[in-house]
């Protein structure tokens, strides 16, 4: 996995890190990345749509999840959330898999947690009511979203650790290890290569950048940087660079003073005019008018 595109919880308490992500099309509570940029992270990931629906793309798969449904989402998967109803909103627990474990070489950990926290072949699986064993788990869900919007009280650690815990085995009980390794270590050279593209990209948007550098960074041809691109993350590397400029132009329109060509600049553009345009193609305004309206 490629370290610079991994997201670092930063876990309010660090004895305890276990923390409860409440995200809206407009934010992410705490502040977080998953809503709108590509990343992954260490942590397994259990996600409740609280109402309205997402579309949630997961190693180049899309996923759309109605309110009251969840998913779980593997350590180290890149994934985000690519679409949400006006009223969409959900909430995600992210965990270290050592919370699974009870201690360090532990039969826990070496029998019923690595074997599945470090495959491939057990990547994401949606969660719907309509099945019993799923149903628990939503429930299980629910509950520790009332614990952690309630007033802390003695013991609501154990309480939601043992809840944790109680929904690891339920999940791998039902949902068996995958055995068509040969396809997924396929897949997983690809991911790589995205990652790898992916940050790139992420660090080094604002310089004129090619896409003979793209590739470069990934060290495949200009057609196979395209091709594994597109299968992963459905656009061209291309789409992707303007798009992510547009979204770190926002950033700079909301929070300071630079002038629309200043910014331009800053995010990679060579010509205002281009900026303009392509924000335009994005948001539907252009970014004075955009400014204008956030104001």
């Amino acid at each position: 996995m490629n370290k610079n595109l991994e997201e670092k919880n930063d876990y309010p308490d660090t004895l305890f890190p276990i923390e409860m992500y409440t995200i809206t099309r407009l934010s992410c509570i705490p502040r977080g990345r998953g809503f709108n940029d590509l990343h992954w992270h260490d942590e397994i990931q259990l996600t409740l749509v609280t109402s309205g629906w997402i579309s949630i793309q997961i190693n180049g798969d899309n996923y759309r999840l109605n309110s009251g449904e969840a998913i779980f989402i593997n350590k180290g998967l890149l994934h985000v959330t690519t679409e949400m109803s006006a009223d969409g909103q959900y909430v995600s627990f992210n965990f270290p898999e050592k919370l699974l474990c009870f201690f360090s070489g532990s039969r826990m950990e070496l029998q019923y947690v690595q074997p599945y926290t470090n495959s491939s072949a057990f990547p994401a699986k949606i969660l719907n009511k309509d099945v019993d064993w799923q149903a628990y788990l939503i429930q299980m869900l629910w509950d520790l979203k009332k614990i952690y919007e309630e007033p802390r009280y003695f013991g609501w650690e154990y309480e939601v650790a043992s809840k944790i815990n109680c929904m690891w085995l339920k999940l791998i009980s039902n949902v068996p290890l995958q055995k068509n390794e040969t396809n997924n270590k396929s897949k997983m050279q690809q991911l790589e290569r995205v990652q790898s593209i992916l940050s790139f990209i992420h660090q080094n948007y604002s310089e004129d950048i090619s896409l003979a550098d793209i590739a470069k960074s990934a060290r495949v041809s200009i057609a196979e940087c395209g091709r594994c691109f597109h299968k992963i993350v459905h656009t061209t590397p291309y789409n992707y660079l303007i798009g992510y400029r547009i979204k770190r132009s926002v950033e700079l329109l909301d929070a300071s003073r630079f002038t629309i060509t200043e910014i331009a600049t800053r995010v990679g553009f060579n010509h205002v005019n281009h900026y303009i345009q392509s924000f335009k193609k994005y948001h539907g305004i252009t970014p004075g008018e955009y400014r204008k309206s956030e104001l």
